[in-house]
């Protein structure tokens, strides 16, 4: 990811769209059930269905799921390549907490055991 111009505002909408905990259950259920018309999401939601569709209006914009019409319906698809942008961000994060739990566990392997007596 990168941090200026056009990929900064596209990682921005990311980050953004993935801050909300309803447009990551969205996200959850597209991954786990597949494509789904919106109704059916709207059904594990206690909120209206405009609310729902701003949270979609965002996750579209950020590129995370795609919308398709058939017929009367309009049928969400999980598109997964920004997370995949997000992973690479979040990896040396990552890294670098392995790092130090891996020299944490070093200090206590060298520590001397106490006598619990």
């Amino acid at each position: 990811m990168t941090t200026t111009g056009v990929g900064a505002a596209a990682e921005d909408r990311v980050f953004a769209a993935l801050a909300n905990a309803t447009r990551r259950e969205v996200l959850r259920l597209l991954r786990e059930r597949g494509p789904q018309p919106v109704q059916d999401l709207a059904d594990h939601f206690d909120m209206r269905r405009p609310s729902l569709s701003e949270h979609l209006r965002v996750l579209r914009e950020a590129g995370l799921v795609s919308e398709q019409r058939s017929g009367r319906q309009r049928i969400y698809r999980l598109e997964a390549a920004p997370l995949a942008d997000v992973q690479d961000w979040l990896h040396p994060y990552e890294r670098f907490w392995r790092d130090r739990l891996k020299g944490l566990g070093a200090l206590l392997d060298r520590m001397p055991d106490e006598d619990p007596a």
